[in-house]
């Protein structure tokens, strides 16, 4: 092999020159919660000269607009054991043959020649990296790499507790966590499996090993977990957490739609208007994240700003796939192969010529996402999931407060704040579910007990003509600009008769698709906040407050559907109430179509309603 370059020379002195002893023995790697070694004083006459004589950073791995590319995401698999909505379908994705992806020795020779030309940080991806069954020994070779400053995996953290004591031996030192609800039973419905339990386990394990912080990746989408961005913050008031919050992206699998991206400045505002204190820490070279902290907090929040502020113009990121390309921007469809290269026999050097040739192609920034990104639309008012679904001796399942609950209080934690207690319930054996337990809730989602009747009200005023339409006949939006604010609420119910098969199914919980009875209570809350889009004369209403109720009726084999809303402003909410009601009824019927086909949508209805100028409507 050729000689090597005298820059690469010198950049291997002054790696020694840090990562050795005065003795010549090789210094380790500290991992996570270990005290470091004491440093090194380099001779100051050396250190002149390392410094003057400093090797430049290598060209291969510098691009035409002057970025230095010194940290590598390597895929270790393209397969996961999750189905996120946002990232795939649910029956997943083509897998490409085993034979053409990437064999352990091909990703540790394409890693040495990157860190042998500059690379400092390795992060290892998927799919789920964590299902690969050499994943500890790829850690442990990576830490042997000399110039390897950083090890890091991103992983949803199902595995993450099992492996992480051996992955901390090999040498890992960095761990991002995706979790994007705090709410077991939403988690379940955007990663369409279950595992919640597992991935809090993992982020446990991880502070107790000394990881810190521990990094928290949340995909924020609009209508399904913004309104839990306060619940995460409070999270890094005792824990050493950094919650990153990502606005959402476009991939292939996820329909790109700009109403489901949260911007970074609106997330922002909100936590703002709870903790006014929150201050921005300093950036760092080349970071992603925008840092942001509550003074007297342990941890820390940051921002993922991919969409409404790019970070291209610092970007020092390489990514190689499960199957060997490079690809040098996320967004680009711009990739080569060196994985062919690589079984063609390519000596280093062609094969640097290869990777350097793909980055001096990369683009400036990724353009022509951010041409239909500049206008950020415009805020759509978050709903808090304020109902709570406690289900008492119908499913002899352990719930997942009480486990939760022993998990954080049993590691040698610190003391959890007040609302990550709520979170993770009272220890009570009951299944539960909500994202906020507020005194004016009812938690008796599925309660026997016998609700108080409403009210009787005079009769509803009727008009003998059509508000919908004009005086052409012609559908027509209702004029509400004149109309006086008041405090709006509407009730609708629903029946769905599901068979005793169904039935007996839905109350054990023992759907394979799952829990029929959550997620149509999260499909109910859903569709009220979506209720001006799919309803055409509809006015968008700023909803307060959605709670979606099922309760089991054994007499009939049936689920009741209960939707409340409530709003203040110039127009009624009975469309959103009965919208909601509605789809939760649909979803049910989709939930159990598998079973039975013989299930019946019926009383679909307006229970009452109050607010306005029409009076008070209450169903006798």
């Amino acid at each position: 092999m050729a000689a090597q370059p005298v820059s690469r020379m010198l950049r291997r002195v002054l790696r020694s020159s840090v990562r050795s002893c005065s003795s010549g023995a090789p210094v380790t790697q500290p991992h996570p919660g270990e005290p470091s070694q004491p440093a090194v004083e380099v001779p100051s006459g050396r250190r002149r000269f390392l410094r003057e004589h400093a090797a430049p950073f290598s060209a291969f791995l510098t691009d035409g607009f002057g970025r230095r590319h010194s940290y590598l995401r390597i895929s270790l698999t393209e397969k996961c054991n999750l189905r996120c909505q946002y990232c795939m379908p649910e029956d997943g994705v083509p897998l490409t043959p085993k034979a053409d992806l990437l064999t352990t020795e091909e990703i540790l020779t394409l890693a040495r020649l990157f860190v042998k030309e500059g690379v400092d940080k390795i992060r290892l991806t998927g799919g789920e990296p964590l299902i690969r069954p050499d994943v500890v020994d790829i850690v442990a070779q990576l830490h042997q790499l000399e110039g390897l400053r950083t090890i890091g995996i991103t992983t949803n953290g199902i595995n993450l507790a099992r492996l992480l004591p051996q992955l901390q031996k090999a040498g890992l030192s960095a761990i991002n966590i995706s979790l994007d609800t705090l709410v077991p039973a939403k988690f379940e419905f955007i990663v369409r499996r279950k595992g919640f339990r597992k991935v809090m386990e993992g982020i446990h394990k991880a502070i107790e090993l000394g990881y810190s912080p521990v990094k928290v990746n949340c995909v924020v989408m609009r209508g399904l977990n913004e309104d839990e961005l306060p619940d995460f913050v409070a999270l890094t008031e005792g824990l050493p957490l950094d919650v990153r919050f990502i606005e959402y992206m476009p991939f292939d699998g996820n329909k790109w739609n700009f109403r489901k991206m949260v911007s970074y400045k609106e997330m922002l505002d909100t936590l703002r208007q709870q903790w006014p204190e929150l201050e921005k820490l300093p950036e760092e070279e080349s970071s992603t994240a925008k840092a942001f902290q509550i003074p007297g907090f342990r941890g820390r929040v940051s921002f993922i700003t991919s969409m409404s502020e790019h970070f291209c113009g610092t970007c020092n990121r390489l990514r190689i796939t499960a199957d060997g390309n490079l690809k040098v921007c996320l967004f680009g469809n711009s990739e080569v192969s060196l994985r062919d290269h690589l079984r063609a026999g390519a000596s280093e050097e062609e094969l640097l010529s290869v990777i350097g040739a793909a980055v001096g192609r990369k683009k400036r920034q990724h353009a022509e996402l951010f041409l239909m990104c500049q206008d950020s639309p415009p805020a759509i008012p978050s709903i808090s999931f304020r109902d709570s679904l406690h289900v008492q001796g119908l499913r002899h399942r352990v719930s997942f407060s009480s486990q939760m609950v022993t998990l954080w209080k049993g590691g040698r934690l610190p003391q959890m704040p007040l609302l990550a207690q709520r979170w993770l319930g009272s220890g009570l054996p009951q299944r539960h579910y909500g994202s906020h337990l507020d005194s004016d809730a009812n938690p008796k989602c599925l309660s026997p007990e016998p609700r108080a009747p409403a009210t009787p009200s005079g009769p509803l005023p009727t008009s003998d003509q059509l508000t919908h339409v004009d005086r052409k006949g012609q559908a027509a939006m209702v004029d509400v600009g004149g109309k006086p604010d008041t405090e709006r609420v509407a009730v609708a119910s629903a029946v769905v008769l599901l068979g005793p098969v169904a039935y007996k199914l839905v109350q054990e919980n023992q759907l394979k698709k799952g829990d029929a009875l959550v997620v149509a209570q999260l499909a109910g809350v859903q569709a009220a906040k979506l209720t001006s889009q799919l309803i055409p004369l509809c006015h968008h209403v700023a909803l307060s407050h959605v709670q979606v109720q099922l309760e089991l009726d054994s007499t009939r084999h049936a689920v009741v559907v209960r939707a409340s809303c409530q709003a203040r402003g110039p127009t009624g909410v009975e469309m959103e109430a009965l919208t909601s009601a509605a789809v939760a009824a649909l979803t049910l019927y989709d939930m159990c179509k598998a079973v039975s086909r013989d299930i019946v949508l019926a009383e679909i209805m307006l229970v009452s309603k109050t607010g306005g100028q029409r009076g008070d409507f209450h169903r006798t």
